[in-house]
């Protein structure tokens, strides 16, 4: 295990967006590392990675200005928040989740599309960690020195319902949706009261799940690729949904570990397009407008 900061400040390079189990072990408990448990409130665990802390997805990671769950927040409060949990310019953050691959991706997608690159997903999450009989603990407390990170998102990174409105008439975009194929053609109910069954006309299923394997770990890259491009072939822009914006990004990191790099997160997602309203929906009776006139832009 490493054990402390090179004299030449030298960064913690991570080996890519996703790391290991083993790599982390290693690494551990280098100090320029940050550890982060970015489980949804519902997946949360009480046994944690040790020296992990919790960052708050729902809290102060998300918009309170918005009704949407977990919205991104502007860039002063992501910025605020990333400092409070240590995070600097020179850190290197690992996120995992108690479920898998779930919720970790969107910190990933966060801090990498707001400029700071040394960023990684545990690949397995808390499931994977804990098979291998690796030691866990309790949640860390924040550090009482803030970090100095500076995070300016990057404009198209999340976009909105209008822009997926574009994109789903667009034959060189596909919207991919990272819900399960239930839900997706709306024989499932959705987790959320209130919402319509069903999916965007013109939208493709790829659940999240269909990119991990048995164990909950990403697909070997030959076949990311292969899943990746049999939903949105090769040329093609990339817009991620799913429930709520969370998985999406799972999506979003698949799409980049094969090579898609333009991609974009529909940050609202099922939560905002399936309220009622005038959004067309397709389910298992067909394609509905919803009450009320097609909005206009």
């Amino acid at each position: 295990m490493s054990t402390g900061t090179p004299q030449d400040g030298t960064p913690l390079e991570p080996p890519g967006p996703v790391v290991s189990t083993h790599w982390l072990a290693e690494h551990l408990h280098d100090p320029r590392l940050v550890l982060v448990d970015a489980s949804s409130t519902l997946n949360r665990a009480q046994e944690a990675l040790p020296g992990a802390v919790l960052l708050d997805l729902d809290g102060a990671f998300s918009d309170p200005s918005s009704e949407l769950p977990h919205t991104a927040p502007p860039a002063e409060q992501l910025t605020a928040a990333a400092r409070a949990l240590g995070i600097s310019r020179t850190s290197t953050v690992v996120a995992y989740d108690a479920k898998g691959i779930f919720a970790s991706a969107r910190v990933w997608w966060m801090l990498r599309t707001a400029g700071f690159d040394r960023v990684a997903v545990l690949d397995g999450g808390l499931p994977a960690w804990l098979a291998e009989g690796r030691p866990t603990g309790a949640h860390a407390a924040p550090p009482a020195e803030p970090g100095d990170v500076v995070l300016v998102p990057r404009a198209g990174s999340f976009v909105g319902a209008e822009d997926v409105a574009r994109a789903l008439g667009d034959p060189g975009a596909t919207v991919l949706d990272a819900r399960s194929a239930g839900r997706f053609a709306g024989t499932e109910p959705e987790p959320r009261p209130g919402l319509r069954p069903g999916h965007m006309p013109g939208a493709v299923n790829l659940p999240y799940t269909d990119l991990q394997d048995a164990h909950g770990r990403l697909l070997p890259l030959p076949q990311l690729r292969e899943r990746i491009a049999a939903a949105a072939p090769e040329g093609r822009r990339i817009v991620t949904s799913c429930g709520s914006g969370l998985t999406a990004c799972v999506l979003a990191l698949g799409a980049h570990l094969a090579g898609r790099e333009d991609v974009a997160v529909y940050d609202g997602s099922w939560s905002e397009w399936g309220r009622p309203g005038p959004r067309p929906v397709a389910g298992p009776e067909g394609v509905s407008p919803g009450p009320g006139s097609p909005r206009q832009e």
